[in-house]
């Protein structure tokens, strides 16, 4: 059983999180789906992730503030991830659905303001929350190794733009006999996403 302690992010919203494996020295802050279709920071998919990186690095699992249109979450993410610098030497950002979105969003923000996380990776993700919130046209300010999971047979979110762009990047991406739930293959989603990030966290970092 993995150690995990709770950590409250700094900022001007109210962001709860648990921390797994808190003595590594890499770390993945992970979003989690969309806050008003429930979801959380113990959704299955993120807790898989955590589990597959476990213990070389650990999971700063995060609850989004009051809902903010994603603007918020957007900054959540993002004092997440300031939270998590200060404390490990190397950070990488994922995301599920709404997260992934959110993930990519917070990725390339990151990078215009020369921080650049050590890696992205994005399940199932929303090509864009709104005019200003698209992760389409993020991609191209990520400077960072990226990787894009999809379900073949997902019909919930609009993946498809992400992916498209993506691999005209250049970046790893992967899809499974899925729906945009991945029911019954969390351990598959962990394994997949856990192994990209591991690799990019390692020292030296694998190039993507």
């Amino acid at each position: 059983m993995t150690d995990s302690e709770t950590v409250l992010v700094p900022g001007a919203r109210d962001v709860r999180a648990t921390l797994d494996a808190p003595d590594a020295d890499a770390c993945v802050v992970a979003c989690p789906p969309h806050p008003q279709m429930g979801g959380k920071r113990s959704d299955s998919r993120l807790t898989a992730v955590a589990d597959a990186v476990a213990p070389d690095v650990a999971t700063l699992r995060f609850d989004y503030g009051a809902w903010d249109e994603g603007v918020g979450e957007l900054a959540d993410a993002r004092n997440a991830l300031a939270w998590a610098r200060d404390r490990y030497d190397a950070v990488a950002l994922f995301g599920y659905s709404f997260g992934g979105c959110i993930a990519l969003l917070a990725a390339a923000r990151e990078s215009a303001a020369g921080m650049p996380p050590a890696a992205v990776a994005a399940l199932a993700p929303a090509s864009r929350l709104s005019a200003d919130l698209d992760a389409v046209a993020a991609l191209d300010t990520i400077d960072a190794p990226g990787y894009v999971l999809y379900g073949e047979r997902d019909t919930t979110a609009e993946w498809e733009p992400v992916v498209e762009r993506a691999r005209a990047l250049g970046w790893s991406v992967e899809s499974m006999a899925a729906d945009h739930h991945f029911v019954g293959q969390a351990g598959k989603v962990g394994e997949r996403c856990g192994a990209f990030l591991r690799d990019a966290l390692a020292p030296g970092g694998r190039d993507y």
